[in-house]
């Protein structure tokens, strides 16, 4: 027979499960019948649908206190310092620490894994991912790497302050990079993240540009959420109508960031995937309210179309057409879809987590999604029936 003891430390400890893995489903925006603008997406519906793209995860949870770790994005599978991708970066508001920024806007490409983490980890994942090129075989006698590193600030649900990211973490990240279908939510730099009132993570979605004279290009984004307290889905004031129907208070503050990385098999100019980069921020808006002051906002566009070789000097660059101009706003659009539908999926597949200081952020509950959305007409029945 049970003791009182027994029963109660049983209850303890499914309640700290239940923390941990929130609700036993969890689902993308699509699986609920919730479409974000009218282009198609790739097949995975994922950074990764652009031919080459990887992406790792290492996530670092310990004891009760450690909520964090690491998410990298790999531009192709190759020596990327030996063949770097032209790329650019924007910023929203720069309350936050992306290391690499300035070489990548004076020289227009990236060299490195591309990697996200927590804020006071950012040294670890600069000095892990040199460590990495410096390693690469063909990279003996490189002297200067501009690793790409940024961060959002864990701090509530992470022990922030114990730095408890390792070398050996990005390194696996970057190890385990692989194409196809990416885990989401709360797993890698998004374990201890937390967006618009819920709690947040990795998401990503893609878009399908149509080509005239080709299969089309593809745009793609992965975001690592950790901004905004009011959520607005697909135009419909999600936080206002779940606290008119129930007694839940909103969680934590609005302050935070938001990483997005883009990825495109077009073959942009440096020039026009920073425009690309600066339309994202259309839609991380699109799902809030406030953009705040403490938000470290950045986007970090590349594309894969060409490869810049690292003694350019000697080998000329295999430079395809660029898009013109006037040929841009297809790319608009698609990256700010994607971008939009990349955060529901970050809040929908995010678990509820406990940790530092037994702070718990609850997951986004998915029934009140579709309850809501539905009522605004916002779904697709066909999706949602059985629901």
């Amino acid at each position: 027979m049970l003791t009182i003891n027994t029963i109660v430390v049983l209850l303890c400890l499914a309640h700290y499960l239940g923390a941990q893995t929130g609700d036993a489903h969890r689902v993308r925006a699509r699986d609920i019948g919730l479409a974000v603008g009218v282009m198609a997406t790739g097949a995975d519906n994922a950074i990764t649908d652009v031919p080459g793209v990887a992406v790792g995860h290492t996530s670092v949870t310990r004891g009760d206190s450690i909520r964090t770790g690491v998410t990298v994005v790999l531009p192709h599978a190759g020596n990327i310092y030996q063949e770097k991708v032209p790329a650019a970066i924007t910023l929203f508001n720069a309350f936050g620490k992306l290391a690499g920024y300035t070489q990548v806007q004076e020289l227009g490409n990236i060299e490195t894994p591309i990697v996200l983490t927590n804020t006071l980890n950012i040294g670890t994942g600069v000095l892990a991912t040199v460590k990495y090129t410096l390693g690469q075989s063909g990279n003996e006698n490189v002297r200067s790497v501009n690793a790409v590193v940024g961060e959002t600030n864990d701090g509530f649900l992470n022990d922030i302050r114990g730095q408890h990211v390792t070398e050996q973490d990005v390194t696996a990240a970057i190890e385990s990079a692989k194409a196809g279908a990416v885990t989401e939510g709360s797993v890698g730099a998004g374990t201890g993240t937390r967006a618009l009132g819920y709690k947040g993570g990795i998401g990503t979605s893609s878009r399908v540009v149509p080509g005239v004279d080709s299969d089309g290009y593809t745009v793609g984004v992965l975001v690592q959420s950790n901004f905004g307290r009011e959520l607005v889905i697909n135009g419909v004031p999600f936080s206002r109508e779940i606290r008119a129907t129930t007694l839940r208070k909103t969680q934590g503050s609005e302050e935070g960031s938001c990483m997005i990385v883009i990825a495109t098999d077009a073959p942009l100019s440096p020039r026009n995937l920073g425009r690309l980069a600066k339309r994202s921020f259309n839609g991380m808006a699109r799902t809030t309210t406030v953009m705040t002051n403490g938000s470290g906002d950045y986007a970090i566009a590349f594309s894969t179309a060409y490869h810049i070789p690292n003694d350019n000097h000697k080998q000329a660059i295999a430079r395809p057409a660029e898009i013109a101009n006037y040929d841009m706003n297809p790319f608009f659009q698609a990256v700010e879809e994607a971008t939009q539908e990349a955060i529901y999926n970050s809040l929908f597949m995010a678990t509820t987590v406990t940790g530092y200081r037994g702070h718990t952020v609850e997951a986004i509950p998915i029934d009140a999604v579709i309850r809501i959305c539905k009522k605004y007409k916002m779904l697709d029945a066909d999706k949602n029936s059985n629901r």
